[in-house]
């Protein structure tokens, strides 16, 4: 946000033409034991001791860069152009608000229309927003979005929708009583399954593709199924897997969130993150968050604005569907200038090397006496392995003894998978690694 500083006859001079003496004056609506209430803090630290503490935090952060990492669970290790990081640190660039005066942020309403472009074009969609918190979030919202459109009040959720996007949803209806979320039940549920739960009070059936075991289920038809219910089809996506594979607006999704993160961000300890919402024209005027359009001025020039504002709570107050009011500026552009950087062909290279480098690991797995690589079902580049020994374990081991970062213990979050890994390769995994990977593996037998 910009702030502009005033001089003290400025000030003296906007309080007399609004009719009050002093700053204080503004105020007197509010009673004073409400102004500067006793706050339940820890009393003050100086500037040293702040850095102090800072520094204990940061040391207590391990350096990915000395470690192979086989982490993905939502969060990717790819490649990021160094260009990116040049241009986003640009001080015209530089700031991770929307512009609340976009007639003279035409710079940045241009690199956030650009980015609504891209997205548009990878996920096949209509209606892109100029991006939210992060995935989790946008698939929240996309949910809520379908309950307030259709009007029903049942949410169907598979259970192979990442668990922190499921808990994400579960905030956000904690308080709506009659808003029901099912469906997340079992672990080996299809979408055949979840399909039968739709019924005339179901709004949605939100999936994964790839789901958070990393495959594709069959999907042709589950979008015809659900809206001759009456229902929307919810899809969360991985971004590079569209760089090989089909678009969500190919099989029917209605609303297509996921994160951006793959995008050009780097890992970065969990964020900031970037999360993305697109629809159809039908919707559009249902959608959380904001849109920048492109549009000319009395002479011509093209100029952008902020558009379809009237829904957001800033406006509609307590009409609102949704408080986002906000966007991922800085992560935005982030993202902008990657996929402008890498292009159809790079974002395709992309993730083709990483579907082939992981089928490579699946098949090297395989071959180990004592793990099984589940479920036979195509994948992207995210596979689960059945371990003999506690998921724990073998990633301690492989940090210590291996300096690697080994995969996600499903065990977390589903019981059925206990002894169950979650691992990933990306582009930035060489053949040499994944070998030592396996090796290191087996040892483990």
């Amino acid at each position: 946000m910009d702030y502009i500083p005033h001089t003290d006859a400025e000030r003296r001079q906007m309080l007399h033409t609004i009719g009050v003496d002093n700053l204080d004056d503004l105020f007197d609506a509010v009673p004073g034991k409400y102004r500067f209430p006793r706050l339940d803090l820890p009393a003050a630290s100086t500037e040293m001791e702040i850095a102090w503490e800072a520094q204990s935090l940061a040391d207590a952060n391990a350096d990915v860069n000395h470690y192979v990492c086989f982490l993905g669970a939502g969060a990717y290790n790819h490649y990021v152009p160094s260009i990116v990081d040049h241009i986003i640190r640009r001080g015209e660039f530089f700031t991770a608000y929307t512009p609340y005066q976009p007639e003279v942020s035409q710079g940045t309403l241009q690199a956030i229309f650009e980015f609504q472009s891209m997205i548009g074009n990878l996920t096949g969609m209509e209606i892109c927003t100029a991006s939210h918190y992060d995935g989790a979030t946008a698939f929240a919202e996309a949910a809520l979005m379908a309950v307030n459109t259709t009007r029903r009040h049942k949410v169907i959720v598979s259970p192979a929708v990442h668990p922190q996007y499921r808990q994400v949803l579960k905030t956000y209806t904690q308080f709506s009583p009659n808003l029901v979320v099912a469906g997340d039940v079992d672990d080996r549920n299809d979408l055949g399954d979840l399909l039968n739960l739709v019924d005339e009070d179901t709004a949605c059936l939100c999936i994964s593709s790839p789901d958070f075991f990393g495959r594709f289920e069959e999907i042709e038809g589950v979008a015809a199924g659900i809206h001759a219910r009456g229902a929307l089809l919810v899809a969360a996506v991985n971004p590079i897997s569209l760089g090989l594979f089909r678009s969500p607006a190919d099989y029917g999704a209605d609303i297509v969130v996921g994160e951006g993160q793959p995008l050009g961000i780097p890992l970065s300890f969990g964020g900031p993150y970037l999360g993305f919402f697109c629809t159809t024209r039908e919707y559009m005027r249902r959608i959380p968050g904001r849109i920048v359009g492109e549009t000319v001025d009395l002479n011509g020039t093209r100029g952008y604005v902020l558009t379809l504002k009237t829904r957001e709570q800033d406006i509609r107050r307590e009409k609102a569907t949704s408080n986002i009011c906000t966007n991922q500026g800085l992560m935005a552009l982030a993202a902008c200038v990657y996929m402008s950087v890498m292009g159809r062909n790079g974002l395709q290279q992309a993730a083709n090397l990483s579907y082939q480098k992981a089928h490579y690991m699946a098949d090297q797995i395989s071959k180990l006496r004592r793990y099984e690589v589940w479920d036979d079902r195509p994948f992207f580049n995210e596979f689960v392995v059945k371990c003999p020994l506690a998921v724990e374990q073998i990633n301690r081991r492989l940090m210590s003894e291996h300096s690697m970062i080994g995969g996600y213990d499903l065990g977390r979050d589903y019981l059925r998978l206990n002894r169950h890994m979650l691992v990933c390769c990306t582009e930035t995994n060489t053949r040499g690694e994944i070998d030592e990977f396996v090796k290191a593996l087996g040892e483990m037998e």
